[in-house]
């Protein structure tokens, strides 16, 4: 038995997997953000009481947290130096010297994880070439160490310039930290980020430093409550890039696990796009606290190498802390559940960025929140049922939450109650298919071909209304929604990311040479895996990154599983040829090109997930629970839809909306003129009405 914990800002999530049969158990329960173990204990000791002795039979503990995240946008980190080359110690506030708003005279910068008094400088200089311009001065470095330890430094960060080519000073500087300076936890840029581009490979390696001594005691905390209730099998972390790792790997890179929780619904997604042979699906995960989403084409998404965290203004790209690690590539595309709704000060609504989060909530969860939601109105819409809240264990107070919502936005804003409601619900769907449109568009796909995905406690109360804002045709809802990305680390390889960079121009590379790189990744991948438990066979994945010469970009090539020696240049050109004109309109077939980052993959066979079959039931009148009134965007006024509990719906099962399927952790919407069938597995297929039929609203 397996089970998959999902740490979200709102909820934890819990799937119990049965490899066998195939058979699963779920459960959720309000996140416990000072100590999120609390949670997971809660969580584990319910599904004992589902499911005895489960614990004791539990080989893994695959886990997703958002403990890095909170820890950079909270800055509760540890107090963190940095050591870098003489001359480059405010890499970290020059950054690009972009704005990210220029013409916006008040716009700041997110301020560096390590003020200027706690960067220190070493001499030492190397080329780009990695050779030896100024040999490293020991004595001036322990001199530096000792002072960087006086001023109460717990972690330190190593980043000197071009150590990528040559790692020979950083780890002589890291051999120095361990006689001088044992107690402080270590980072080198050698180890984080072997690569090119001095300001993210600082910002880069100063967020590992920053984050590892909490994640260390995190994992550490975590493994040692789990041994007390009885388990003994192996605690597994996700990674941002969609692989799963050892909680020794994730204590060492915490960097790499910055968005574990949010990437594990995308690799489900992925797994159901092939599975159900759907090229273009649109991957909608919508928690309590934010909604993330992802465009998944032929059973793959994108792998991007950078991305920000900690932005001073949210959706503005730029305006972040640079992270250069492998990602799935996600879109924050708007809020969650918990998300505030208020009158602005130009008389506007305005719902999000802030979130009530798991502490206070949402009003209508009576833990002491006063500001509406995105769930209140949706309690309040007829889309919730106050008695049947997480399957009954959760009333909800629907008083409370209109009180709230009349008080703080009806009256404000000269609106009438319902106005307000379906304006809050609304407003969150457009900004989301706003923000959609445009992710989908810079991928090369279209929003009126894509199928929605719902993930996410709240994803499938919105992903009805989503689809329609973007044309989409179909929407599926898989079974367990919310907690989709809990289920959903079952469905990922046990992996591990390299990168190392390696300027060189195609026409005079050392392919022999190019090929001792490549083996040197896969020896360092293999040895990551072994020592995480791997005892299988380990498959490798090889691309590169490379570039015009001068341009300051890259175009990733995946190359075949074949030794380099023999590969031609010009067979690596006319392909470099065809993937830039793919992407961008056209190529330079004129300008030289050169290599810049060479990458592996390292990973285990991914263990098939085995879907139970429904059990033939009888008919479908059989499943509805009766019918509520809730809120039609079309009709402008409350229908009565039907209520169904999805647990008791049979396959091949075809129903027309309005209608809502109600289950523990999720409940979907269905519009009037919609058709739900409900397939073998369980999974809700929902075809959308057309346009010159139904209108344009919900």
């Amino acid at each position: 038995m397996r089970v998959g914990i999902d740490v979200g800002g709102t909820f934890t999530d819990f799937v119990l997997l049965d490899d066998a049969t195939g058979r699963t158990h779920t459960y959720k329960c309000l996140t416990t953000p000072r100590d999120p173990s609390d949670a997971i204990e809660q969580g584990l000791q319910a599904l004992a009481r589902q499911v005895p002795d489960c614990i004791q039979r539990l080989e893994e503990v695959i886990h997703g947290t958002t403990l890095v995240i909170n820890a950079i946008i909270e800055r509760k980190g540890a107090r963190t130096g940095l050591l870098t080359t003489r001359g480059f110690r405010d890499v970290l506030e020059l950054g690009r010297e972009i704005r990210y708003a220029a013409y916006d005279p008040f716009a700041q910068m997110p301020a560096p994880l390590v003020p200027r008094e706690r960067r220190l400088e070493i001499d030492e200089r190397l080329r780009a070439d990695g050779s030896v311009l100024r040999p490293l001065d020991e004595a001036q470095a322990r001199e530096t160490v000792r002072d960087l330890a006086a001023l109460g430094v717990e972690s330190v960060a190593v980043c000197l310039l071009n150590s990528f080519e040559n790692p020979a000073h950083e780890l002589a500087v890291k051999r120095i930290l361990a006689e001088e300076f044992p107690q402080a936890s270590v980072s080198i840029s050698y180890d984080v980020l072997p690569q090119i581009r001095e300001y993210e490979r600082s910002s880069t390696t100063v967020t590992n430093a920053y984050v590892k001594p909490l994640t260390e005691s995190y994992l550490r905390r975590l493994r040692e409550r789990l041994g007390t209730i009885g388990f003994r099998g192996r605690l597994f972390i996700m990674l941002s890039s969609g692989g799963v790792t050892s909680a020794e790997t994730a204590a060492e890179f915490p960097v790499r696990i910055i968005e574990s929780g949010p990437t594990a619904a995308v690799i489900a997604g992925e797994y159901y796009s092939r599975l159900f042979d759907t090229p273009e699906m649109f991957c909608f995960d919508m928690g309590g606290t934010t909604a993330k989403s992802c465009l998944i084409q032929n059973g793959v998404a994108n792998v991007v190498q950078s991305f920000e965290v900690g932005r001073v203004q949210r959706f503005q790209k730029g305006s972040g802390l640079t992270i250069q690690v492998p990602v799935v590539d996600l879109m924050e595309i708007g809020a969650g559940g918990g998300s505030i709704a208020r009158a602005s000060r130009l008389g506007t609504l305005q719902v999000g960025p802030e979130s009530a989060g798991a502490e206070p909530g949402p009003v209508c969860y009576g833990r002491g929140g006063s500001e509406p939601t995105v769930t209140d109105a949706d309690l309040l819409l007829g889309y919730l049922d106050p008695a049947y809240f997480l399957g009954g264990s959760m009333q909800l107070d629907a008083a409370a939450a209109r009180r709230a919502i009349e008080e703080r936005v009806a009256k404000p804003l000269g609106v009438s109650f319902i106005e307000a409601l379906w304006g809050i619900h609304d407003l969150i769907n457009e900004t989301m298919a706003a923000a959609a449109k445009t992710h989908i568009a810079e991928r090369g796909g279209n929003p009126q071909l894509v199928t929605v995905a719902a993930f996410g406690g709240a994803g499938p109360v919105h992903a009805y209304g989503l689809a329609r804002k973007l044309g989409a045709p179909r929407l599926v809802v898989p079974p367990n929604a919310g907690v989709g990305s809990a289920l959903g680390f079952f469905t990922a390889p046990r992996a591990f990311d390299l990168v190392r960079s390696h300027k060189v121009p195609f026409a005079s590379a050392d392919f022999a040479k190019l090929e001792g790189l490549f083996r040197e990744l896969e020896a360092e991948g293999e040895r990551t895996l072994r020592k995480a438990g791997a005892d299988g066979p380990i498959g490798f994945a090889r691309s590169v990154e490379a570039r015009f010469v001068g341009q300051g970009s890259e175009t990733s090539l995946p190359l075949p599983e074949t030794d380099c020696r023999s590969l031609d240049a010009d067979a690596l050109r006319r392909l470099f040829d065809e993937t830039y004109a793919r992407l961008y309109g056209r190529t330079y077939s004129e300008a030289p090109v050169e290599f810049v980052n060479f990458c592996v993959r390292a990973s285990l066979p991914v263990q098939p997930l085995v879907l139970p079959k429904l059990a033939a039931r009888g008919r479908t009148g059989d499943a509805a629970k009766g019918e509520r009134g809730a809120y039609c965007g079309l009709a402008r006024e409350f229908i009565a839809h039907t209520v169904y509990d999805r647990y008791r719906l049979a396959p091949d099962a075809e129903i027309e909306g309005p209608a809502i399927f109600e289950e523990r952790e999720s409940t979907v919407i269905v519009g009037k003129g919609a058709r739900t069938r409900v397939d073998e597995f369980g999974f809700l297929w929902i075809t959308l009405p057309t346009e010159k039929n139904h209108g344009p609203a919900l």
